[in-house]
């Protein structure tokens, strides 16, 4: 079924909550839970995230200010606890509206399931973040289009314009989650945390292959590029499976507007405690720039009210945190409404804009105004332009040094430490080899497999460890 169509079956919730798990989609042998656990296959995708450990290496991964030595600047770990935390809040009371209003007949056990999923998903969404964040993603994507060495491995690739090629020129942290999730993260198999096809499908943000990606696209999930071609085939599975062949999840919805509220607010709150903003150029600025906004207003009451009887001392200190608190209730709110406003759109794979941005969202100017704010004081410090660039040229010089390895490792057909190369390629995580050499045995793109080969090892890298390893290895 194409994107491009416009008449639509409506989703189904029990196709939506598909508990098959990956490898026996694939083909592989069915998961069996030890005898007495009582969890629910989603409850059990949840624990499986959590003690995995790409989701441990987010504690050392920047959200905006990266190397921060302080404890009380939020990690991309602890961003991604609040949004599921908000995710799951969110979705239970937008599907207590759907269920009142008769929108759906679900059970309760369905019910469970899809916050449950929600919950998980909010813990899933960055993990596919390399390190420096967003500016990690921008060098990943500028080593292969501005060195020799990248150039020329996309000129190995089908053609420039394709999708082999344009999986590393667009190179997106929410591809590489599902890439972790489905393939990379090896335990006693090949299929990722073999999560329910429900899950998987759930955090899949975006829909589109990475050369039909259109940031001028009309529609939200055709923006960015959406999975890489290694993991097509059993995506393809997935969907078809969940039903949401042409579709976004409906739990997408929420995980995405839990993502927007919270780093909307938390990340003004860090810019306060750095000293980037002052509490009260924080509030004069919003007014400004979202005056009238129900969401604002209210925020603000709530957070006056609050602080009427808080010390002198404690106000100034408190006041970001309770703002913070308050903004996120109102936001909360202002998406279940618009959610019910808008469900049989989503159900009938109609509706492609985001949630928080959509015109009937009473919490749109105020996010807004929010993200401007950052972009305008916050993203522009010298601090944080100096750790991006120091960032880019960390990635860029492993990348050099790692390719050498693979591209060693392809020529020779085996380990050794005969050759620099052959060292470089030793250093590589035994996993990320592993799975590299396994996919050359079966034949495949051996160009996009070294691509792939670094950059699942250089994006799974903390920032402290890229720092360090390229300190270690280009002599400081």
């Amino acid at each position: 079924m194409s994107v491009d169509e416009t008449m639509k079956s409506r989703l189904n919730w029990n196709a939506l909550l598909a508990e098959k798990r990956l490898r026996e989609l694939l083909g592989g042998s069915k998961s069996t839970k030890v005898a007495g656990d009582s969890r629910s296959e989603y409850e059990r995708d949840r624990d499986r995230t959590v003690y995995s450990s790409p989701i441990r290496r987010l504690s050392g991964k920047t959200q905006v200010f990266p190397l921060d030595p302080s404890d009380f600047i939020r990690t991309r770990l602890m961003h991604s606890v609040e949004v599921s935390t908000v995710a799951e809040g969110l979705t239970t009371q937008a599907f207590r509206q759907v269920v009142k209003k008769n929108r759906e007949k679900l059970s309760r056990g369905q019910l469970a399931a899809i916050s449950k999923i929600a919950e998980t998903c909010g813990l899933l969404h960055d993990l596919g973040n390399p390190p420096f964040g967003h500016a990690g993603e921008l060098a990943i994507a500028s080593w292969f289009k501005c060195t020799k060495k990248g150039r020329k491995a996309i000129e190995d690739l089908d053609a420039p314009k394709r999708q082999k090629a344009q999986d590393f020129l667009k190179f997106e942290g929410n591809a590489q989650t599902l890439r972790i999730v489905t393939n990379t993260h090896l335990l006693s198999h090949s299929y990722g945390l073999n999560l329910t096809c429900a899950t998987i499908s759930a955090v899949r943000k975006y829909l589109a292959p990475s050369h039909k990606a259109n940031k001028d696209s009309k529609w939200h999930e055709m923006k960015k590029p959406g999975y890489f071609v290694s993991e097509e085939k059993l995506l393809e599975k997935v969907s078809k499976l969940t039903g949401t062949e042409s579709y976004r999840h409906p739990i997408t919805f929420l995980v995405e507007a839990a993502d927007d509220i919270v780093y909307s607010v938390v990340d003004l709150e860090d810019s306060v405690k750095k000293g980037l903003l002052r509490s009260e150029d924080l509030i004069g600025e919003l007014k400004k720039r979202c005056e009238g906004s129900s969401v604002l207003k209210e925020a603000f009451e709530s957070t006056d009210k609050q602080m009427e009887n808080a010390p002198e001392a404690l106000e100034s200190s408190d006041r970001p945190q309770a703002f913070r608190v308050n903004a996120i209730s109102a936001m909360v709110r202002a998406v279940v409404e618009v959610f019910d406003k808008r469900y049989d759109e989503i159900m009938n794979g109609n509706y492609h804009a985001e949630l928080i941005y959509d015109e009937d969202c009473k919490a749109k100017s105020f996010v807004t105004a929010c993200k401007e704010l950052l972009r305008d004081r916050v993203f522009c410090n010298n601090e944080v332009l100096r750790l991006e660039v120091r960032g880019r040229r960390v990635i860029h010089d492993l990348m050099d040094l790692f390719w050498e390895g693979a591209q060693t490792y392809i020529r020779d057909r085996k380990t050794h430490t005969k050759t620099y190369g052959g060292k470089l390629y030793l250093l590589i995580s035994e996993n990320y080899r592993e799975l590299f050499e396994r996919r050359l045995k079966a034949r495949e793109d051996q160009v996009y497999c070294a691509a792939q080969l670094v950059t699942d090892y250089i994006a799974g890298m903390t920032d402290g460890f890229a720092c360090k390893l390229h300190q270690d290895l280009m002599n400081g």
